[in-house]
């Protein structure tokens, strides 16, 4: 089964999903992040290609990526979509995928500050695959909208 076939071209560059029928017929891709194959989905469409854009346009390692990132809120275990982390260990960046027809909304941008809020990384990037939002945040929680996405070796 081809991409096209299923899903809307995104906005960012063409990248090579690996893609395969699971035993239920459904279709699956592979996570480069993860090292296995999982359920391709809206939403995973438009990680997997956030995913290969860090790495090949953000120079970010591909150690330094870390998919469906715990992060305990009030007591209550959710899952950051992304987060890259710095050499420290330290989160870097936090980044919320919606699915392409998911709008971008004050909803995401909390969701993500209250991840965040724990985090405590220097940027925020929000993706629907369609739009991008890209954020730095401050020591004090204020966070400024950037002209695009951070690159790691500048970190």
């Amino acid at each position: 089964m081809k991409k096209s076939e299923q899903y809307k071209s995104l906005n960012f560059p063409y990248a090579e999903l690996r893609l395969q029928n699971g035993d239920d017929g459904k279709c699956k891709v592979y996570d480069i992040v993860r090292g296995k194959y999982i359920a391709f989905t809206p939403e995973e469409h438009v990680r997997q290609h956030t995913i290969h854009f860090l790495v090949s346009h953000c120079s970010v390692p591909l150690r330094s990526i870390i998919a469906e990132y715990p992060v305990i809120l009030n007591g209550t275990a959710q899952r950051a979509d992304i987060v890259v982390v710095a050499p420290s260990g330290a989160p870097l960046m936090l980044v919320e995928c919606k699915a392409p027809d998911v709008v971008i909304d004050r909803y995401t941008f909390s969701q993500a500050v209250r991840y965040n809020m724990i985090l405590k990384a220097r940027y925020i990037i929000l993706t629907n695959g369609l739009k991008h939002y890209c954020y730095e945040c401050t020591a004090d929680g204020g966070c400024t909208p950037i002209s695009s996405f951070p690159r790691f070796e500048s970190q």
